[in-house]
């Protein structure tokens, strides 16, 4: 078997980045292209996917049909890690890589898994598009992927991992504290997808990745006994965790272009499907129809959730999403 030419779209982001790093470092399997707006050609980020040996087609995936067509040829999958509010621009794509003879489209899944149905506003999004592949026929893999580590963390009284925190009131127990949710490490969401993409059993299935699955209480207290402190707990409750979230979903009602409301309606999301309804589960997976990568493939042990904090406490930790301000959105919310 030859190598397989791979399209990826949003090689610049974090979990673009990670597919995109374990692609390259399989170079027998795989001939990695990046696709970019025609807008991002000169941006620092994509220069560098230029040195990396990265060959880069141009093409915006919401302008003519035709050319979406073009910048397809030679490729045998395509791999979609859009932004998360951009869920809807794949539409085309998806109708573009069926003319061109795709033989695997990967649309940007890689979140928690959660029903469709007014659960998560970002898995309805998501949902639009699976629908859209199905109709045309076109051979697909969903890959979803837990809760990052580098997202599921509490602060320490002291400070000393706040150099990686990217949410804010990283102390809240959220219900009881007591509900499961499986975790990935972000660097291995990449090597996970490289095995899924080259496996015939994959092929119009859904999949879920995780080293862990951990609730908030067995998290907070994995970090107080690796790090020797306590951490203060802020509890909120399964109604005020609804509350809120209708809250923000009826000014979103009135206010549908409101980016601010939008980002924290969508964390609210998370944090209820996780930990009111516990959707984010192996055996709920099961129940979905998702196939276990942990099963599919026993070669590749992902990095626990304990050797995270490990390197977390030791100041080895890289903050995704390093020039979003997290706070700013609150505010503005």
């Amino acid at each position: 078997m030859g190598k397989q030419q791979i399209l990826l779209l949003g090689a610049t982001g974090e979990t673009g980045g990670s597919i995109l790093n374990a692609l390259l470092a399989d170079i027998e399997a795989f001939n990695v292209v990046a696709l970019v707006r025609p807008s991002s050609i000169q941006k620092a980020q994509v220069q560098e996917l230029i040195e990396r040996g990265v060959e880069i087609r141009v093409a915006d995936i919401e302008g003519p049909l035709d050319d979406v067509v073009k910048v397809l040829a030679g490729i045998n999958v395509v791999i979609s890690a859009i932004d998360g509010l951009g869920q809807l621009a794949q539409l085309s794509l998806a109708t573009a890589a069926k003319q061109a003879g795709i033989k695997r489209f990967v649309p940007c899944a890689f979140t928690i898994v959660a029903p469709p149905g007014g659960v998560m506003y970002i898995r309805d999004t998501k949902e639009e598009v699976y629908r859209h592949i199905q109709r045309l026929y076109l051979p697909y893999t969903i890959i979803d992927v837990g809760f990052w580590h580098q997202l599921s963390f509490p602060n320490l009284p002291s400070g000393r991992v706040d150099y990686a925190v990217v949410m804010t009131e990283t102390t809240e127990i959220h219900a009881d504290g007591r509900m499961p949710t499986m975790l990935t490490d972000l660097r291995d969401i990449g090597p996970f997808v490289a095995r899924i993409i080259k496996d015939p059993r994959t092929l119009n299935k859904f999949v879920v990745t995780y080293s862990d699955v951990l609730s908030e209480n067995e998290i907070f207290g994995l970090m107080e006994e690796m790090s020797g402190e306590v951490i203060h707990r802020k509890y909120v409750s399964g109604n005020e965790i609804i509350d809120s979230r209708a809250r923000h979903q009826a000014t979103l009602k009135m206010e549908p272009d409101n980016r601010p409301v939008r980002f924290v309606s969508m964390k609210e999301d998370y944090i209820y499907s996780k930990y009111v309804r516990g959707d984010n589960t192996p055996e709920y997976a099961a129940y979905l129809g998702y196939l276990d990568a942990r099963e599919l493939y026993p070669d590749f042990r992902p990095r626990s959730f304990k050797d995270f904090i490990a390197e977390l406490l030791e100041g080895k930790a890289v903050k995704p999403y390093p020039t979003l301000d997290i706070a700013a959105l609150y505010q503005e919310a």
